[in-house]
């Protein structure tokens, strides 16, 4: 079988989905490889390194995607890359499934089989290749050195012959994977942290990082079979927010990384919270890209609200390209080396696959999802 690997479009979009090293591994594996000239190039590959590895270099995306079985890539395609695809071939992206309908209703008219990485299940056996927490780990880690460079104070405790530093408090709202990543790294800078989660059982991981949990009584909570927060009602929101009003207001770094899976994201810090920190402390909006949890951010922004930097940077693992396109390729080669019968030739994503049946959206010219068919 033939992978074809195109270069992103995407405006401001770093990270390739296949590495040199990728590459190798799939090459091992028997797939041919066809990669667009200047696949890695922003992440640091040059075309020498992939050819050096066998995998063909082509100069235009449109061939490359006309002659693939499967096309490996990060963001969405285009209608004209869809257009381009063969009918029977798999398209692995992530592909934003709850707000793209049309264009999943396209690769289902054009034949095509569609995995979706935002739909790869949370389980033991699908964790090598669940890119959605390999690169909210990332993101995570972005969003602490964000807030140190936009911050005009430094983390750690410092002892000098001025007298002592008191260390920044950094208030992580949201423990999921980004969070989590979010408190180990702003520790390692040396700041007092403080997080909060809707999911009491994150308590324990966030006490073992170092930072204080923060308690707040919402009543009945929970979180879904895939581990991700259940929405709060209007009323808990509320109770959210006046709980975490005064940790903000004693901090100096407030990082929200609260996302809802498929809807917007919760608000949960608005502007008489900003205006209750001192002048100069600093906001960052991980969830800026699908709404927002803080009032007044601005996607792709950094905005002053009351004396306050309020960061609003999307894409953030693309900041970290090279390490996030490695990760994102191990990931696809993981999933491609869990689906491919070498005695068949082909990729196994029948629907008794448990893996398969959480992540493939169309196959045969049908929306074969429920969760996305009953939308």
């Amino acid at each position: 079988m033939r992978i074809g690997a195109p270069k992103e479009t995407w405006p401001g979009e770093l990270r390739t989905a296949l590495t040199p090293a990728g590459v190798k591994k799939l090459k091992a594996l028997g797939f041919d490889i066809a990669v667009e000239a200047g696949l890695g190039a922003a992440a640091g590959y040059l075309d020498a390194d992939y050819a050096a590895v066998g995998a063909e270099i082509q100069a235009d995306a449109a061939p490359l995607l006309k002659a693939a079985d499967i096309v490996l890539r990060v963001r969405k395609p285009s209608a004209a890359d869809v257009a381009s695809l063969p009918t029977g071939a798999v398209h692995v992206s992530f592909l934003d499934p709850f707000k793209e309908k049309d264009l999943v209703a396209s690769l289902a008219a054009q034949g095509v089989t569609a995995i979706s990485m935002e739909m790869i299940p949370r389980t033991t056996k699908a964790q090598k290749m669940d890119a959605l927490s390999s690169q909210a780990s990332l993101a995570g880690y972005v969003t602490v050195i964000l807030a140190a460079s936009h911050s005009r104070k430094i983390f750690p405790m410092m002892m000098t012959p001025a007298g002592t530093i008191a260390p920044s408090r950094v208030f992580v709202i949201g423990a999921g994977v980004a969070g989590l990543q979010a408190i180990a790294t702003a520790k390692r800078l040396g700041a007092r942290v403080e997080a909060f989660d809707t999911r009491p059982v994150v308590a324990e991981q966030v006490r073992s990082l170092g930072a204080k949990f923060v308690e707040i009584d919402l009543g009945e909570i929970g979180q879904t079979e895939q581990g991700y927060a259940k929405e709060l009602t209007a009323e808990q929101l509320e109770l959210q927010k006046e709980g975490q009003k005064r940790v903000i207001a004693q901090s100096d770094v407030v990082i929200t990384t609260a996302q809802v899976f498929g809807r917007p994201a919760p608000r949960i810090v608005s502007r008489d919270m900003i205006a209750g920190m001192a002048a100069g402390s600093v906001v960052v909006d991980m969830a800026v890209e699908s709404g927002g949890n803080v009032e007044g951010s601005v996607q792709n922004e950094v905005v002053e609200v009351d004396g306050v930097q309020v960061v609003g940077l999307g894409n953030l693992p693309s900041e970290v390209c090279r390490h996030a396109s490695d990760m994102y390729s191990a990931n696809l080669v993981n999933l491609l080396e869990e689906f491919w019968d070498a005695e068949a030739g082909a990729l196994n994503l029948g629907p008794d696959n448990e893996i398969a049946a959480g992540c493939v959206l169309t196959r045969g010219g049908e929306i074969v999802h429920n969760a996305i068919k009953d939308l």
